[in-house]
């Protein structure tokens, strides 16, 4: 099974219905949940990103609640978000896992952890931030929005302007549309906002004493582009700095996307990182 094929399926929780989609099987390894960018659905990962980690795991996407096919509203806050996908994990009965995080669900996998140290093994972040950190989401987004000869606004914000780079954009969206039954709807204007808010608030919330990043003690990896404008690389070298078990990936030549602009690196980097499961 591939993500392209793999069909929508729903748990529920709390009065809420989950989308999600399984590929792999475990194979020995524990499941490596993914955990979605701003606006992101199940059909904005990538299947080579994805297929390429499922050949020895199991990986299972899901939209949080209020996202594509999930029921229910949004929330504007981090903190909520984490509530919510621990619902999800319960409901799935998922005890223990290893976690990818990537942009907002960057952040939504820290508070996650720091709130239920015992459910990860490892953990790895992806073009995220920590709490107080360093983004420009809505000054990214009014720029790509005003460049109407794009194809999609993606190109711009994930990509840099390289022809190399916005070269392995293109070839990213061409894998993102190769589903074409049972597609995930794009989301509301309603969840746009409060993912907005969510991250902004994120960023804007000074943590002095690095709560939630002296609360994760597993082993994380911590990956991005060398040129990220919407949640700078300077991020990922603090979180880098401040977490305690932290190896660091900058891909050059790469903005927010770098793991779909590096999809087949990004997999080997990965298993690397996971290895066997404990």
């Amino acid at each position: 099974m591939t993500l392209e094929k793999a069909a929508t399926k729903f748990v529920e929780a709390n009065g809420t219905k989950y989308a999600y989609r399984s590929i792999g099987d475990d194979a020995g390894n524990l499941p490596l949940v993914l955990l979605q960018h701003f606006t992101g659905t199940m059909d904005g990962w990538d299947p080579t990103v994805v297929n390429g980690l499922a050949k020895k795991r199991r990986v299972i996407v899901f939209d949080n609640v209020g996202v594509a096919s999930s029921s229910g509203t949004t929330p504007d806050n981090v903190a909520q978000m984490a509530i919510d996908a621990h619902d999800f994990f319960s409901a799935l009965g998922l005890k223990k896992v290893d976690l990818l995080g990537y942009s907002l669900g960057g952040m939504v996998a820290q508070q996650l952890v720091a709130n239920h140290p015992d459910l990860a093994r490892k953990i790895l972040l992806v073009g995220t931030a920590p709490r107080g950190g360093e983004e420009h989401l809505l000054k990214v987004l009014d720029e790509a929005r005003s460049q109407k000869d794009l194809p999609d606004p993606r190109l711009d914000l994930f990509f840099t302007k390289s022809q190399a780079s916005r070269a392995a954009g293109r070839a990213f969206l061409e894998r993102a549309r190769t589903r074409t039954a049972d597609r995930d709807p794009e989301v509301s204007q309603e969840t746009t906002g409060a993912q907005a808010k969510a991250l902004i608030a994120w960023c804007a919330t000074k943590d002095a004493d690095n709560s939630i990043l002296s609360a994760i003690h597993h082993p994380v990896l911590v990956v991005n582009g060398s040129n990220d404008t919407m949640l700078p690389a300077d991020n990922s070298y603090f979180m880098f700095k401040h977490l305690r078990d932290a190896k660091l990936i900058l891909y050059p030549d790469a903005g927010h996307g770098s793991l779909l602009q590096h999809p087949e690196l990004f997999v080997a980097h990965t298993e690397l990182f996971l290895g066997a499961s404990m």
